[in-house]
C-alpha cells in the first residue's frame, strides 16, 4: 500500500522541516509539501506547520512509498517518459487506501520530482506522458495548457457511423444523481471532438472510430459520442440506467452483468497516438496495445 504512516522520535530544539530533511531524509520540496498538506502530526495528533520547533515525543509522517509491478516505459529521455497504460489501472490514488496506480511506477522509477503531465480515465488504455524533473514538468504542462499536443484515440461505438463528424458541444457537470458524470449543456465549457469512422461491424452494429479531442474536458470523448447516440461499447457510466451506474461505482455489479449491460468487460477507448515538439525535437508515438 503506497501511503504508509511512520513514527519518528523527535530531536528537541530542531524545527520540524529540518527534522524531516535531516532525519527522515525527505527532500526539502517534499517536506514542505507534506507540512502544507497537513500530513505531519505530533504525538497528540496536532498538525504541524513549517517553523514549528519540536520539543518531545514523536511525530507521525504519512509518506507515499511507491511499489512496482514491473510496468516499464514505452520510451524515455532524461526529461520525460511515456507509459502505455493498461485498462483498469488508475493513474493516481483516489483514496489513501488505493493499493497500486501508475503513479507508483512513476515515483518508484524516477523519484519524487516525477509527475503526470496529463491523465486518462482508469478504464481508458494507452499513452500517458510523465515528466522526470521540475523543468520538464513545467514546460510540458504549459504545452498541454496551450494545446500544443496532438492526441488521438480509438473507440468502439454503438451503431453505424458513416461519415466524419465534428462535435462542438459545450460540457458541464451533470445535474443528475451521478455527480461523477458530465453532460452537454449550453451553459458548459467549449468542447470540440472530431470523429472519423474506421470500420463497421454489421453483425454487431458497432463502428471503430478515431477520436481527436481539441479540448480537454473530463470524459469529453465519452460524453460527445453518447450525445450523438454512439455510446462507447463497455462504458459503465454513460447512456445507462442511473441505478446500474450507481451500483457499478459502488462495486455492486458482477463481471458478467457488467458485460451484459455495457457490451464489454472494459471501456473500449484507447489513447493510441501522441505527437509533440519538445526542446526542438518532434516526437510521434503510437501505442503497441490493441483492443
Amino acid at each position: 500500500m503506497p501511503y504508509i504512516l511512520k513514527k519518528y522520535d523527535v530531536i528537541a530544539g530542531e524545527s520540524v522541516e529540518d527534522f524531516l530533511i535531516d532525519v527522515v531524509k525527505l527532500s526539502e520540496t517534499l517536506a514542505l509539501k507534506l507540512l502544507k498538506n497537513a500530513r505531519i502530526v505530533d504525538h497528540k495528533k496536532r498538525r504541524l506547520q513549517k517553523g514549528k520547533v519540536l520539543k518531545s515525543g514523536y511525530i507521525e509522517v504519512l509518506i507515499f512509498e511507491p511499489i512496482t509491478k514491473g510496468l516499464i516505459p514505452l520510451f524515455q529521455t532524461e526529461h520525460f517518459a511515456l507509459f502505455d497504460k493498461p485498462s483498469g489501472l488508475l493513474v493516481h490514488p483516489t483514496v489513501r487506501s488505493t493499493e497500486y496506480t501508475l503513479l507508483d511506477e512513476i515515483r518508484y522509477q524516477f523519484g519524487d520530482e516525477a509527475k503526470l503531465v496529463h491523465r486518462i480515465d482508469a478504464e481508458t488504455s494507452g499513452l500517458v506522458l510523465v515528466s522526470k524533473n521540475g523543468y520538464a514538468g513545467y514546460l510540458l504542462k504549459e504545452m498541454f495548457a496551450k494545446k500544443e499536443f496532438v492526441k488521438k484515440y480509438k473507440a468502439l461505438v454503438e451503431h453505424e457511423l458513416k461519415e466524419e463528424i465534428l462535435i462542438d458541444k459545450k460540457i458541464t457537470t451533470s445535474d443528475g444523481l451521478i455527480k461523477l458524470k458530465m453532460q452537454t449543456s449550453d451553459n458548459g465549457k467549449d468542447s470540440t471532438t472530431r470523429i472519423r469512422p474506421i470500420a463497421y461491424d454489421k453483425e454487431k452494429n458497432q463502428t471503430l472510430v478515431e477520436a481527436i479531442p481539441y479540448t480537454g474536458r473530463q470524459h469529453q470523448i465519452r460524453v460527445h459520442l453518447e450525445s450523438m447516440s454512439h455510446r462507447i461499447v463497455g462504458d459503465p457510466i454513460y447512456g445507462l440506467n442511473e441505478t446500474f451506474v450507481d451500483n457499478f461505482l459502488n462495486n455492486k455489479i458482477e463481471h458478467n452483468e457488467r458485460i451484459n449491460v455495457t457490451g464489454a468487460p472494459r471501456l473500449m477507448l484507447h489513447a493510441y497516438y501522441l505527437e509533440f515538439t519538445f526542446l526542438k525535437t518532434t516526437y510521434i508515438f503510437c501505442s503497441k496495445q490493441e483492443f
